[in-house]
């Protein structure tokens, strides 16, 4: 998540001290590119890896700062969420096996990082979205409590002037609002970085946004958010959401996401990404900057350039530029910020090895992609993969078009592998890391795909969160014998194990498949209604989705008594017998608080609202299934 040295407000004088500072970083950074000051033949790799933490009950667990504490290492840090962690990778010189040892770090750290967090009775999982995620775990008190979380949420929240809505829609749909940046804590990554000379800075950035389509669509892993079956890489549309400070203009007027793929190929330099993303994008952090990056190149020194690298953490790009300092010398790289983390730490080198190699193969056998792929080819391919992952078709060079499937096997992964031939790295790394990626397109066994096969093959029965629940468990399961994703077999869903658990709270088990009135709906429409559904309570909300009233069918048979003595009577509005002081539950209601509600109100449903709009409902039948697998339960157990 970038610098955490930042000032909570920029007001006034320090918002222009800091563009002042920025605007000098950038006149630093173009007189050091006309000399011959960057670090050059050396390539290195490096890799971030973002985590979620979980309990036993497969629940978002907010416990990193225990756990960084317990960790005691700075290669761990914190991410937004105390349910997220990020440990990164040393940088590794592109060599013969170099991608043995980049798994080799992962895991060490991997292996850390889990049996720190069993001794606070928790778990580390590899997922872009953990599958029993839901909205209730985003709330402020989740946020990690650090300064450059809170100054971005309230810099956003200024920018935006209004809740953050995410909308998303695939086999399911998504369409919520939500009040804060925590959004983002939905996702984890696992990026690298590609160390790169000035000089080939612009053609391998661009070979970078070119391949980025092809080896998403074989890494999807983020199939599922809040339950819902969405893109195959989810993350994509969620963190773009996450971050989107643009208010709806009032004209057709072209505007860009903080988190966006880019607009264009770059033609010269990285220089025109970072005066792209500064003339487009206000400063959100800042803070305080001693050195005089511009005096300091004039006399020969290397500045940190830290006002240019604290704006840049705050505009995410896919593919996103990095300047940095090795031993005072400095260098650039290119960040990949387009994976998801998981299945296995095996899986992930070797998308990242088909990156690499990538690059390096399209660079020797086609040059500058610039004049051979439009921009928006490849900016679509990018939405397709997002969207469709292996099932996509991509327009690629020679403006033919391709499925994903084949372009991949007989094409990209022979370019792969001479890419990484060229750099030296050793035959077995290169079968090996290849072929995961080989076998996983030819079978079309994702991430992504491994969690949909899964969740469509469950029983019909038990509720959302059973499924979803017994879903993480046989994924950390597998996770756990390193096994490549594409040789995993479908999960078996088991719904009768450790039930209870997943009805802690409403939320776990509410309907939210509702049918609803309006108060000027008609008596004879409800009652329709009713008898379609085959439900005998109808929540009434108004258009804001605010819940005004309930009808039950108890109440209109009452009412509708007074009337069946008038042959002509007129039709009548349920505004005129609806109950409208309703008792309502939230959806972090705890059951039993739900039941004793029931009880001492006397009725037989709760409507579940959040900040006064319905969300989802919970009756007696939903109750009685609870019983019925408690009986089931206290049976089965006696038996044994």
């Amino acid at each position: 998540m970038g610098e955490q040295a930042v000032n909570r407000e920029l007001q006034g004088d320090q918002i222009r001290a800091f563009e002042k500072h920025l605007l000098k970083d950038i006149r630093a950074l173009e007189k050091m590119l006309k000399t011959d000051i960057f670090e050059k033949d050396v390539r290195r790799i490096g890799a971030e890896q973002e985590l979620f933490i979980m309990d036993h009950d497969c629940q978002p667990a907010p416990l990193a700062m225990e756990l960084l504490d317990l960790l005691d290492d700075p290669a761990f840090t914190t991410e937004i969420a105390r349910f997220n962690l990020e440990f990164n990778v040393d940088p590794i010189q592109l060599h013969a096996h170099c991608f043995s040892e980049l798994k080799s770090k992962v895991e060490h750290y991997l292996a850390k990082a889990r049996d720190k967090a069993a001794t606070l009775d928790a778990e580390i999982i590899l997922v872009g979205i953990l599958p029993t995620l839901r909205k209730s775990h985003l709330g402020m008190e989740n946020m990690s409590p650090k300064p450059r979380y809170t100054a971005l949420n309230d810099a956003m929240n200024r920018l935006r002037g209004g809740e953050y809505e995410l909308f998303i829609r695939g086999t399911d749909e998504i369409f919520i609002k939500h009040e804060s940046v925590m959004l983002e804590a939905c996702n984890t990554s696992f990026q690298f970085h590609l160390q790169v000379h000035p000089s080939e800075f612009a053609k391998f950035y661009n070979i970078a946004q070119l391949v980025s389509a092809p080896v998403l669509a074989a890494a999807a892993n983020s199939p599922l958010l809040f339950g819902k079956r969405l893109w195959r890489e989810t993350r994509i549309a969620v963190f773009q959401q996450a971050i989107d400070t643009r208010r709806l203009p009032p004209h057709l007027r072209h505007t860009i996401p903080r988190v966006s793929f880019g607009n264009n190929w770059i033609r010269d330099s990285v220089l025109e990404i970072f005066q792209e993303d500064i003339m487009r994008f206000r400063v959100l952090l800042g803070a305080e900057v001693e050195e005089d990056s511009l005096e300091m190149v004039e006399q020969g020194s290397v500045p940190q350039l830290k006002a240019l690298q604290i704006h840049n953490s705050t505009i995410y790009r896919w593919n996103r530029p990095c300047y940095g300092l090795t031993d005072g010398i400095p260098h650039l790289r290119i960040e990949n910020r387009i994976l998801p983390a998981g299945p296995t730490v095996a899986d992930e080198v070797a998308n990242a090895a088909f990156w690499f190699g990538l690059i390096f193969g399209i660079s020797a056998e086609h040059g500058d992609v610039v004049q051979k792929i439009p921009f928006d080819a490849a900016k679509t391919n990018f939405l397709f993969a997002a969207r469709r992952g292996l099932q996509a078709q991509f327009a690629w060079l020679k403006d033919k078009t391709y499925p994903a499937q084949k372009l991949i096997v007989q094409q990209l992964l022979p370019l792969a592998k001479a890419g990484l031939e060229q750099n030296s790295v050793c035959a077995d790394d290169i079968d090996h890391y290849l072929g995961i990626i080989e076998k996983r397109v030819k079978t079309g066994r994702t991430g992504a795909m491994w969690q949909i096969d899964s969740i469509e093959a469950s029983p019909a029965e038990g509720s959302a969160d059973e499924r979803l629940c017994s879903l993480t468990n046989a994924l950390i399961r597998r996770q756990r014998t390193e096994a490549p994703v594409h040789t995993w077999k479908p999960a078996e869903i088991h719904l009768k194990s450790d039930w209870k658990k997943h009805f802690i709270r409403v939320e776990q088990f509410m309907s939210t498949d509702l049918v609803t009135a309006n108060e000027d709906d008609t008596v004879d429409l409800v009652l329709s209604m009713m008898k379609w559904r085959r439900v005998r309570h109808i929540p009434v909300e108004d258009s804001d989705n605010r819940l005004v009233g309930l009808i039950t069918y108890r109440s209109l048979i009452r009412y509708l008594h007074k009337y069946l003595d008038s042959a002509t009577r007129s039709p009548i509005a349920i505004r005129e017998m609806m109950k409208k002081d309703v008792a309502t539950v939230s959806p972090t209601t705890t059951s039993l608080a739900a039941i004793e509600m029931l009880r001492k109100e006397n009725i037989s449903c709760l409507p579940v609202v959040d900040d006064g709009k319905l969300v989802g409902i919970i009756t007696e039948h939903d109750f009685l299934r609870i019983a019925e697998q408690f009986l089931y339960s206290e049976f089965v157990e006696k038996k044994k």
